[in-house]
């Protein structure tokens, strides 16, 4: 008779291969118009993802499901910058992730003592939270960057699980190895990532490899123990079209395809998080090509933005390339603001970079046939058929927007907008199936 204990189950892919289908698998289940079976297999073998620590799942987080066959998320990047700490505008930010439709938000905090901003987000929203722990290290551990040793990085990390962080933004796939290629082939942009230039100037001066790509097996186990899902970070993603889909970028993306590999031995979850700026033609072989490579993982991606001229205008650049990649196959959205190569966002950044990338999730959606994903769009259809703008503002993905606009300019014809009038194609094209008059004479 065997004395050996079974594994405990603590993630949901450890329950998805156990044959168990969680709660969580259930109410993404529901939201997605899937069967609970479909996200299980999904789930099991690294296709979805379900981001919830036990944590926060405890604190009565909403389960979103991210990958194969889903609905588009989307994700909305705040935080206490050390140039501009005002707790009060990143709390306005998150209401509006909150109302407007948002899945995810970030917490990018980098400056002084973070932690009670991240467990007050963690303790008060329902949406998945993720954090970037190489921002937070060096506030953290009260260091300089040369200074940090890998259990500070670590304690870092551990400390986010413990908060209750439901993925994280780990830069472990920027090894010796991929340096090397990147200082050998060179760049026009070199690194851009926040996360991956901490690390390349952290290894550059310590001659040390990567602790996160070193000593991976020891991060999984703390991902495991509190089920926070790694978002293996794109340290080497383009920063200008010129340096997309170049060697350095696709080594690294080789790399992050072994440790989707090691993670889900560890019973981990994995989301892969790519470019960055790319053209746009060259967005859809790169979305192939990632999956390839990264074995059908979640994607997350940011934009891409396909031109590198939009200043000021970087969440429509961003929107274009998301609905391409999300059509695709990217499977996750990273806002994009107007405020991108500029500033800190603020509350009006926010929404238009939510919206812009609403809408181009919504777009692919569309393209990718996701189960009732063209609903609402039918239902707009009618609504301005019969010219019902009430029922036209329940369909909106911005009703709040649409209305003001709408009724700061009054039309003289009611039921019409100011653009047309009386000249109304609809109201025109109705009044004939109705037998009316068409009022369009001179008089008028």
């Amino acid at each position: 008779m065997s004395t050996q204990t079974e594994p405990k189950l603590v993630t949901q892919i450890d329950f998805a291969r156990a044959g168990q289908i969680t709660p969580q698998m259930k109410e993404v289940a529901e939201r997605e118009h899937r069967d609970p079976e479909y996200i299980r297999e999904r789930v099991a073998d690294g296709r979805i993802a379900i981001p919830a620590n036990i944590v926060h799942i405890k604190k009565g987080m909403r389960a979103f499901g991210v990958g194969e066959g889903l609905s588009t998320k989307v994700n909305v990047n705040l935080g206490i910058s050390g140039d501009k700490a005002d707790a009060a505008e990143e709390w306005k930010k998150v209401k509006i992730a909150e109302d407007f439709g948002a899945d995810a938000i970030m917490d990018l905090s980098n400056s002084g003592k973070t932690r009670q901003f991240r467990q007050q987000l963690i303790d008060e929203t329902p949406l998945m939270v993720g954090t970037v722990p190489m921002y937070d290290a060096i506030g953290y551990m009260e260091k300089p960057l040369v200074k940090l040793t890998k259990d500070d990085l670590f304690e870092v990390v551990r400390a986010h699980a413990e908060d209750g962080v439901d993925f994280m933004t780990i830069h472990c796939g920027i090894n010796k190895s991929v340096t090397k290629i990147f200082k050998e082939t060179g760049r026009l942009m070199n690194i851009v990532s926040r996360g991956g230039s901490l690390l390349f100037g952290w290894m550059e001066v310590t001659g040390n490899e990567n602790p996160f790509y070193e000593f991976y097996d020891e991060l999984l186990e703390i991902c495991h123990e509190y089920d926070v899902t790694i978002s293996l970070g794109d340290s080497c993603r383009p920063g200008c079209l010129y340096d997309s889909n170049d060697a350095t970028e696709t080594a690294e993306m080789i790399e992050l395809g072994k440790l989707c590999k090691r993670a889900w031995a560890a019973g981990v979850q994995v989301m892969v998080e790519g470019p960055g700026h790319m053209a746009l033609d060259e967005i859809a072989a790169n979305m192939k090509l990632q999956k390839r490579l990264c074995h059908n993982a979640p994607f997350y991606v940011l934009g891409p933005l396909v031109t590198d001229i939009g200043v000021g205008y970087d969440h429509i650049t961003a929107a274009i390339g998301g609905a391409i990649s999300a059509s695709s196959g990217a499977d996750f959205l990273c806002y994009v603001t107007p405020a991108e190569h500029l500033c800190l966002p603020n509350a009006q950044d926010v929404l238009d970079g939510l919206m812009a990338t609403k809408i181009a999730a919504h777009a692919a959606d569309i393209a990718k046939k996701v189960p009732h994903a063209r609903d609402l769009d039918d239902k707009m259809g009618q609504a301005r058929r019969k010219l019902d703008w009430d029922a036209m503002w329940k369909c909106a993905l911005d009703p709040v927007t649409g209305k003001k606009r709408y009724e700061e300019s009054p039309a003289a014809t009611e039921g019409t907008c100011t653009m047309c009038g009386k000249m109304c194609a609809v109201r025109t094209v109705n009044k004939v199936f109705e037998g009316t008059t068409i009022d369009l004479g001179m008089e008028d």
